[in-house]
């Protein structure tokens, strides 16, 4: 394939995300993620706390979810969790992680969707844990029953399940291909809660992606993929 064809493949795929995104920037700079500069100091600032010898059971009563806990206190504890850092892997990552996706998303689906995305995937994972606890180790869809002990934070599923919503939404089809297939990987390379939880936030997501399409068919007079005249559906720019 030679250049001129890359760049044709490229823009199809990224053009009228990257468009969506530059314009924002441009005319707005920060001001057109809010949201997600929010989410970029509340959870440094659950970083700090946690590491101080004062701050652990705080935050841990705020923001951490256990499959082991009652459904009610674990409902409670979930939309704080996206934002507090896993104990086990670097800070840094998870503030790329909300910096990179979730401006992407604020940007092009507005701060109250990508929030509701974002909660839907970290749901999804945290329904699904429970249910292969129950199912048991013995299953591939299955977990041990010590894995209801372990601290499930962090922005990872809800940033699997917003880059899988933006990338469909936009047609950014191969993107969406990729980031499926990824997370099915590292479920096979590593089949513990984490690996599981993001293949459940992708089947969610899947599933609302779909049923947001047929939606958009069944509109009167709505082409499901033409919009403000916008390739293959993707939504219409944000003034």
């Amino acid at each position: 394939m030679n250049r001129a064809a890359l760049r044709r493949a490229a823009y199809t795929e990224w053009g009228p995300l990257v468009g969506t995104v530059r314009r924002a920037l441009v005319r707005k700079r920060f001001r057109a993620i809010p949201m997600t500069l929010t989410a970029v100091v509340l959870t440094s600032v659950f970083q700090l706390v946690q590491n101080q010898p004062w701050g652990f059971e705080p935050v841990q009563k705020l923001g951490s979810v256990q499959a082991q806990l009652p459904w009610w206190l674990a409902l409670l504890r979930t939309p704080l969790s996206l934002f507090v850092p896993a104990l086990d892997l670097p800070v840094w990552g998870a503030l790329a992680q909300l910096l990179l996706v979730f401006g992407i998303a604020e940007i092009c689906l507005g701060k109250w969707r990508t929030l509701a995305v974002s909660y839907l995937a970290t749901l999804a994972g945290t329904m699904y844990a429970r249910l292969a606890i129950h199912i048991g180790p013995d299953s591939v869809f299955g977990l041990p029953p010590e894995a209801a002990k372990v601290i499930d934070t962090g922005p990872s599923a809800a940033v699997v399940g917003l880059a899988v919503y933006v990338s469909w939404r936009y047609r950014a089809w191969f993107t969406c291909a990729t980031v499926v297939l990824a997370m099915v990987a590292e479920a096979v390379i590593k089949p513990n809660l984490a690996g599981k939880e993001h293949i459940a936030a992708v089947l969610a997501m899947l599933v609302v992606c779909v049923a947001d399409e047929v939606r958009r068919r069944g509109k009167p007079g709505h082409d499901a993929y033409e919009e403000d005249g916008q390739r293959s559906g993707a939504p219409a720019s944000r003034s």
